[in-house]
């Protein structure tokens, strides 16, 4: 089975991993992890210099995440690319990878707290979905294979 996580380095996306090889290991799964970086708008040294730093970043959480999946003994291959990152993830899946599952995790500032907390991160969160903001939403609607989206924790 081919698995494409998308994969920044962020906590989420480690969990994301380990959580992908726990549920599928037995399935012997082939993972693609994927990175993009956003190329910034303006072309000016000082972007140039922050987005060369984050290809960096990238390219060292990618070799990280290998190191795991070797570890688990999961076959794993990376891939970095450029651009906006869901339309990269979504270009990746459909025309690069072609998995038969894609795993995202999900980014979340979620606060501890009672009902009211709740109400408010649910209302967020409808919010987000509405307006579209988050790459999981954009990849639901648009994504040709079965999407796992995990919480974050």
């Amino acid at each position: 089975m081919k698995i494409m996580i998308a994969y920044d380095g962020s906590r989420n996306a480690k969990l994301a991993l380990v959580q992908t090889i726990t549920m599928f290991r037995d399935l012997k799964p082939q993972i693609t992890l994927v990175a993009v970086a956003e190329n910034p708008r303006d072309i000016t040294a000082s972007n140039e210099d922050m987005f060369q730093e984050e290809l960096t970043d990238l390219k060292r959480h990618l070799l990280e995440a290998q190191e795991v999946c070797e570890k688990e003994e999961i076959a794993s291959e990376t891939l970095l690319l450029e651009g906006d990152a869901r339309k990269m993830l979504l270009y990746a899946a459909d025309n690069k990878v072609k998995p038969g599952m894609l795993v995202i995790a999900r980014h979340s500032e979620e606060v501890d707290g009672g009902l009211i907390a709740r109400s408010l991160n649910y209302f967020v969160d409808e919010l987000d979905y509405m307006t579209f903001g988050k790459v999981s939403s954009f990849l639901a609607r648009r994504v040709q294979c079965p999407l796992l989206i995990l919480p974050s924790h």
